[in-house]
């Protein structure tokens, strides 16, 4: 286990670039199970999360090779069991998008139940909903989730709840099924347009993918052979915004895409930060102590759930009283208390937490309780006066690639450390 030992007061300033998303690289190598061929994903984050999931799909016969850091070559022509490792497939959520292309391409999977960072019920009904409307029967008990069917067939299916992960899954398993499958209130996020937009390059026809209405029309099989790019991450280049906005620094983030952060850049000019914008780059610039304002959580394109942790960092400092009311997981407050023992003044009462502003935190011992709270953890202790020991921090590795190295490059004062080894 290791620790990251952060020494504060430091004001950002430089270039950082963006790598390719967590949340679509998962889907679309699990995706890549559709193709009978092989696919050459490129701008593939090197996380912990990837890693586990090649690990599975090489117990299902799949041949992977890293021909260079950012790029995956698949080859799943010999695919040979639909049964994934239940101990790997329960270390993280995204493990559950194997059903749905195994549902696509062989008609029946296994997964364990997902695990993944304990923010809240995540319930998988919206998922099983979609599958068993595709004609799938569905098994959880015994700690796994297993889908079967004996002959898939188009359907009409409208989620009860936006969900990322079930519109995803439907996604992957009607691809294949012939005939038109119609998904409605589906999830917009980015993520969930990047996995249509590869399904495509290989093949598919898929229409709406970023709207309320997602068209499936099944085509017989996919292309053998595809190269396809992964979008850059949505929630990295947000982590990064904050982090210039609350170390009063100057940064320029490279290889984003800005539309996609329209709520965030919202808010920080509500604040009082400057944002610019230019093809894929962002400038965030900040030299003063920001008034704040209230959040609410919300499906793209509203506010992203996974920045509302970083965005309490912010408000923690700000010069007043903010909100920040939480309508998407309840369990993403957790990060609270240890921003309390930085000197923080936040209070939480169910969904809602109200962020006193303080004018300094203070270095102290500190845990990650998830991914996000790592990250939003990181700003707070180089914010703080003094250093900070960062504990947990397999939680962030599963999400941001090597983020210690990214902030050093723009003047952070960070090293890994073993948890044992003594300042």
């Amino acid at each position: 286990m290791e620790k990251f030992l952060i020494y504060g007061n430091t004001r950002l300033s430089g270039e950082v670039s963006i790598g390719g998303a967590k949340n679509a690289a998962l889907p679309i190598i699990a995706a890549t199970l559709l193709v009978k061929g092989v696919t050459t994903l490129n701008n593939v984050p090197d996380i912990s999360d990837i890693e586990n999931l090649c690990e599975i799909l090489e117990c299902l016969g799949v041949h992977i090779q890293r021909t260079e850091q950012h790029t995956l070559v698949i080859d799943a022509t010999r695919l040979k069991t639909t049964h994934a490792p239940l101990d790997l497939t329960s270390r993280f959520r995204a493990s559950y998008y194997l059903l749905g292309s195994l549902i696509g391409r062989l008609g029946k999977g296994e997964v364990g139940m997902p695990g993944g960072c304990a923010i809240g019920q995540r319930p998988i009904d919206q998922h099983i909903k979609g599958f068993e409307a595709l004609g799938c029967t569905v098994d959880t008990t015994h700690g796994k989730i297993a889908v079967k069917s004996k002959k898939l067939e188009a359907a009409t299916i409208y989620f009860d709840v936006v969900s990322v992960g079930a519109t995803i899954n439907n996604i992957l398993a009607a691809a294949l099924v012939p005939g038109t499958t119609t998904l409605y209130n589906v999830a917009k996020e980015p993520h969930v347009v990047d996995v249509a937009n590869f399904l495509n390059s290989v093949g598919a026809d898929i229409v709406g993918a970023g709207t309320d209405q997602i068209i499936i029309n099944g085509v017989k099989s996919l292309k053998k052979n595809c190269t396809y790019s992964i979008v850059p991450d949505q929630i990295e280049c947000g982590t990064f915004m904050i982090a210039a906005a609350a170390t009063h620094g100057d940064v320029l983030i490279k290889n984003c895409i800005p539309e996609h952060m329209d709520s965030l850049t919202a808010k920080l000019i509500e604040m009082g930060v400057t944002v610019e914008s230019e093809n894929d780059t962002i400038h965030v610039t900040c030299n003063k102590r920001l008034t704040p304002t209230n959040i609410t959580t919300l499906p793209y394109p509203g506010f992203p759930t996974d920045l509302q942790s970083p965005m309490g960092v912010l408000l923690s400092i700000a010069d007043g009283t903010g909100i920040i009311t939480e309508s998407v997981w309840e369990s993403r407050f957790q990060y609270v208390d240890e921003l309390n023992k930085l000197g923080a003044d936040i209070s939480v009462s169910n969904s809602t937490a109200v962020f006193n502003g303080v004018e300094k935190l203070y270095g102290a011992p500190i845990y990650a309780s998830d991914l996000r709270a790592g990250a939003a953890l990181i700003i707070a202790a180089l914010v703080a006066t003094g250093y900070s020991e960062l504990y947990n921090i397999h939680y962030i590795d599963r999400g941001y690639e090597r983020i210690e190295e990214k902030f050093k490059q723009l003047g952070a004062r960070i090293e890994r450390l073993d948890e044992e080894e003594e300042i």
